[in-house]
């Protein structure tokens, strides 16, 4: 397995260009009260100094404050080779910030009333109908298998308590999924649900946080429900309307000159350039497994179309995607405080997790941990990228890079400082 390969399994998860904001903040009675010229000067030098350093070659941010946008900009490369700039057109993998948009699609069906998130998910789908979940070896060395003290509910699948483990290093159960290799690109959906269903679960449905292939089993769940492939449900229902045409599983010969490069930062903190033919190849071809997890790319302007609907409650352009209501569950906690196990979660901050997103429950306790309001939702990618919602400003944020091992430099944390402005303690 090559390194980007071993990274995606992981985690599942010089010279500068820059262009001056295309416009102004607002000076009407919308006028943005976060991003203001000092805010500006704060990103831009930021954003830079991560360049300059030599920690990633190229990065660009678009920000929205009450639908005015307030901030763009765009420093050093997208291809360091080629020397082609970091630019708005920019195609970048956005791995699991996927996420949100195959749940949106998901919650497009909830409110046609098709399932409530508390129905089993065998209910629709017979593949999850006789799950076990794993408790070890026995002496002989086979698996120990007991029957889950609760079904798996859609609601597990949509914020990471299914009981799904996803690393091939779990003793025992690790083996198990690296062999059933589910997420294989050449399987389909329902290939997928098959294997994914005759391999134990990690833990009991609703006891654990634990991220993994929940949502590429949203997709099927999608596909089932719909009767119409993923990749065309998600393609009527959520992009297009959205204006999203950028946002794509494939990327036509035609636009691959627009496609970032991507990296690796060694241990010694040197920057790679990954060759095309192992960074690109998921995005070359038509492969038969669309997962809802991951394998999206898009531009900035694509995505921050996506946040304006979700700050603006489920509606852009008279386009209306969800209800008012709905984008509220999905910005809303579901993690009971029961739940105690919640591998990286605390690492983003004061936060739960509600459909698909984190949800920030309270403001950062020091200023070491990410800055943030209460109230935000967000999710980030695995290359690196980042993006949130902040409903109490009505601000959205978009961040591209394109980096692995995911953001060990304090890019994100970094940003958001720059964005709010000095941490300030309650």
């Amino acid at each position: 397995m090559n390194r980007l390969k071993l990274f995606i399994a992981g985690f599942l998860l010089i010279g500068v260009a820059c262009k001056e904001s295309d416009k102004s903040p607002d000076v009407s009675e919308n006028a943005p009260v976060v991003i203001d010229n000092i805010a500006v000067q704060r990103i831009d030098s930021t954003l830079k100094s991560f360049v300059d350093s030599g920690n990633i070659a190229g990065v660009s941010a678009l920000i929205f404050e009450n639908n005015n946008e307030v901030y763009y900009n765009a420093f050093g490369y997208a291809d360091l080779e080629k020397k082609k700039p970091m630019d708005r057109n920019t195609i970048v993998q956005i791995f699991s910030m996927t996420k949100p948009i195959t749940g949106t699609a998901l919650m497009t069906l909830y409110e046609d009333g098709a399932f409530a998130l508390d129905d089993p998910v065998s209910k629709y789908a017979p593949e999850f109908a006789n799950m076990k979940v794993y408790e070890g070896e026995d002496a002989s060395g086979n698996p120990i298998l007991i029957d889950p003290k609760r079904p798996m509910t859609i609601r597990d699948l949509t914020r990471h308590t299914a009981g799904f483990g996803r690393n091939a290093d779990i003793p025992g159960l690790g083996k198990m999924i690296e062999e059933a290799d589910a997420l294989n690109r050449n399987n389909t959906l329902v290939e997928m649900a098959q294997k994914m269903g005759e391999t134990p679960l990690y833990f009991h449905p609703g006891e654990q946080w634990e991220y993994g292939p929940c949502v590429d089993v949203q997709a099927f769940m999608v596909e089932r429900i719909s009767g119409q492939p993923y990749g065309e449900y998600v393609r009527e229902n959520v992009l297009d309307p959205l204006g999203m045409e950028e946002t794509r599983y494939y990327v036509p010969e035609e636009d691959r000159d627009r496609f970032s490069a991507m990296y690796f930062r060694n241990d010694q903190g040197e920057l790679n350039q990954l060759p095309d033919e192992e960074a690109k190849s998921d995005y070359f071809n038509h492969w038969p497994l669309t997962r809802g997890g991951s394998g999206l790319t898009s531009t900035l302007d694509n995505y921050m179309r996506f946040a304006l609907m979700m700050v603006n409650e489920g509606i852009i352009d008279s386009v209306t995607i969800l209800k008012p209501e709905t984008v509220k569950l999905m910005a809303t906690n579901h993690l009971d405080e029961s739940i105690e196990k919640r591998s990286f979660l605390p690492s983003k901050g004061q936060v739960g997790f509600g459909i698909d997103f984190a949800v920030r429950l309270r403001p950062p306790a020091s200023r070491e941990e990410n800055n943030g309001v209460v109230g935000e939702f967000f999710w980030d990618g695995a290359a690196s990228t980042l993006f949130w919602i902040d409903p109490v400003n009505k601000l959205t944020a978009v961040l591209f890079v394109q980096l692995f091992p995911y953001d060990q430099i304090g890019l994100h944390k970094s940003f958001r400082d720059a964005v709010y402005g000095p941490f300030k303690p309650n």
